[in-house]
């Protein structure tokens, strides 16, 4: 994922380290006693300490799973509508029992009380143990806790809390009491915006008599071998601050360990600055050279056999094997390539914004089926290129071949999640939807890029592809692709390594994510190395007279997923919790894996093939 200039830097934290108006989303104001609704989202695992032995567990639940007990209104839940993005990510918002007005304190307010069986009470604590938390919603804010960044000792909102603690003696209880403090701006006389929720949770058996007192009764604790009471309350605070509503999210926008991502991005930037100063040596000195000896010289001397790449002139553009399927990935490459650079972009000027629920994923699915498009075109053209005649199975393949195995995992994964009684199940509804979206959108699209890439005059070859294909003579050990793939993964990789970090964080245990302008730099860092690191190896490549770099260029780019895939399963630090959980991790790490590959073997095969086209069309040839 990465794709531009060092110059953007300074916008970079810019952009995101103050906040500002964000687009789409409408300020509400309320008068003292308007009713503020309290909306309840889907229970999610969290990232837990490393010296817990409890596992983790991948995916989330509904707030209202009747195995959980909490307090339903009284005329029962009802949905809030989402985005398209917000479901697939297991987004599910209800409305609550909450009564909460403005500018009016209520202390120790009586929810309901629920009743645990013995089996239920078990389920509870192992979620209580394994870290599952609360997502509420106040005025589009998470409702959150005060947290201090031990690191950087700077206190922020941490999106959600605990369902409950664990003691001492490794003994869950359960959080049944939660004291709301809502901070709120004065907008103009009488006119008052939300600016900040916070909750501290706490665990009270209230017995018989209810009491908010925690320091004078004990915390519930969830029998497993007899039927428990417990009692839900809430208290509600109001607190006035000087926050004005357009920075409102500064405090939960929070920057984890800033100094390792600017040591990353520092460091990694040499590393392309080394790697732009070894390819300029060899293309302006080294190739330079070649080509004017190799210009001057009768090419039926004996001298030719000691000229390397320029022994494989009349080889160089044959047709690859199956150059279909070659065709179809670079153009599914190069349509993730432009959908992520486009992503970043949009976030990275503050046009997805985090108070914007789904918008993010949203955006990126829809931008993936119109730039379906684009790929089909670059897929067609870089068919018809390889001298393909079955143009119409590449009209075919390139909208549904990639796409189709993505939805045909995706159903699979859902299945899993549905035995999990997971809220990430996706509702049939939205199957349907995403399957109307592509065939409305995007194979429509995909068929007029490639009419467009069909009617376009193909690239011209500097030189005749000899009819009797060349011998290749026995090759290194290090020019064999898989070797070749090791060596040039390792460079892209540690651009991004440090953010996937971040970004896996953000994708499993519901954090939020906004540093995009890290993320956009990143992107840049990943795409300038997989390029200079594909020519740089191809190049030797061709001096050992190995015509054969089409599919080579492809993989070498690529390598940087083997190093994900690596990455995400050997060095996760937390153990995975039930069938389910592995196969979400495995199977979303290698789809993630592979899309980046896709993405860096796009950049590779393009870059070359654009290197190839230009040094041999600087050779004269009879």
């Amino acid at each position: 994922m990465k794709t531009c200039v060092l110059s953007l830097l300074l916008l970079l934290t810019a952009s995101f380290t103050s906040a500002f108006y964000l687009p789409g989303v409408a300020p509400t104001s309320y008068k003292a006693g308007d009713t503020i609704p309290l909306l309840v989202n889907h229970i999610t695992p969290s990232m837990k300490k490393e010296d817990t032995d409890s596992k983790t567990y991948l995916y989330s639940y509904d707030y209202y799973f009747r195995r959980f007990h909490f307090c339903q209104p009284v005329d029962g839940p009802e949905k809030q509508s989402e985005s398209l993005g917000s479901i697939i990510f297991g987004d599910r918002i209800f409305n609550s029992p909450f009564n909460i007005k403005m500018l009016e304190n209520s202390t120790c307010n009586q929810l309901c009380s629920a009743s645990y069986t013995k089996t239920d009470a078990v389920f509870v604590n192992r979620n209580i143990r394994a870290g599952f938390m609360h997502n509420w919603l106040i005025d589009g804010l998470p409702v959150a806790k005060d947290t201090m960044d031990m690191k950087t000792q700077t206190s922020f909102y941490s999106s959600g809390f605990n369902l409950g603690y664990v003691d001492e003696d490794n003994v869950p209880h359960l959080y049944n009491h939660y004291t709301l403090i809502i901070e709120y701006h004065e907008r103009v006389e009488g006119t008052f915006r939300v600016v900040g929720v916070t909750v501290n949770p706490e665990s009270i058996n209230h017995g018989e008599n209810p009491s908010c007192d925690s320091e004078t009764t004990e915390p519930v604790n969830l029998d497993q071998t007899k039927e428990s009471v417990v009692t839900f309350t809430y208290s509600v605070y109001f607190v006035p601050s000087n926050t004005v509503w357009a920075t409102r999210w500064d405090k939960y926008l929070h920057v984890y360990d800033p100094k390792i991502q600017w040591f990353s991005l520092v460091n990694f930037s040499i590393i392309v600055i080394f790697l732009s100063i070894m390819m300029s040596h060899i293309l302006v000195r080294t190739l330079k050279n070649d080509i004017k000896k190799y210009n001057e010289i009768n090419l039926d001397d004996d001298v030719i056999d000691e000229m390397g790449w320029k022994l494989v002139y009349g080889d160089v553009f044959r047709p690859p094997k199956n150059p279909m399927i070659l065709s179809v990935l670079v153009g599914s490459g190069f349509q993730l390539l432009v959908m992520a650079i486009t992503t970043c972009g949009f976030a990275l000027f503050g046009l997805l914004s985090p108070s914007n629920r789904g918008s993010l994923s949203t955006v990126m699915l829809i931008l993936y089926a119109v730039y379906g498009s684009v790929g089909s075109f670059v897929s067609a053209y870089i068919y018809k290129f390889f001298q393909g005649e079955d143009f119409k199975t590449n009209m075919f393949l390139s909208p549904i071949l990639v796409p189709g195995c993505l939805f045909t995992l995706f159903i699979f994964f859902n299945f899993f999640l549905i035995y999990a009684n997971s809220s990430g199940a996706v509702p049939v509804g939205t199957m349907f939807a995403i399957v109307l979206i592509w065939f409305v959108i995007s194979v429509p699209l995909s068929c007029i890029g490639s009419l467009l890439a069909y009617k376009r005059p193909t690239l011209t070859l500097p030189v005749k592809v000899n009819q009797i294909p060349r011998q290749i003579p026995p090759q290194p050990w290090y020019l064999k692709t898989q070797y070749m793939c090791l060596i040039a993964g390792i460079f892209p990789f540690g651009a991004i390594a440090i953010e996937m970090y971040f970004i896996y964080n953000s994708l499993w245990f519901n954090r939020i994510y906004y540093m995009f302008g890290f993320l956009f730099f990143c992107l840049v860092l990943m795409l300038i190395t997989t390029l200079l690191v594909s020519l740089l190896l191809i190049y030797y490549t061709l001096c050992n007279e190995n015509y054969k770099w089409q599919w080579k260029s492809f993989f070498v780019g690529g390598g940087v997923s083997i190093y994900i895939f690596m990455h995400s399963i050997f060095l996760s630090k937390f153990k995975l919790g039930g069938l389910t959980s592995v196969v979400l991790y495995v199977g979303y790490s290698l789809i993630i894996s592979c899309g980046i590959g896709m993405l860096c073997g796009t950049v590779g095969f393009l870059g070359v093939l654009f290197f190839v086209l230009n040094i041999y069309g600087q050779i004269k040839v009879d």
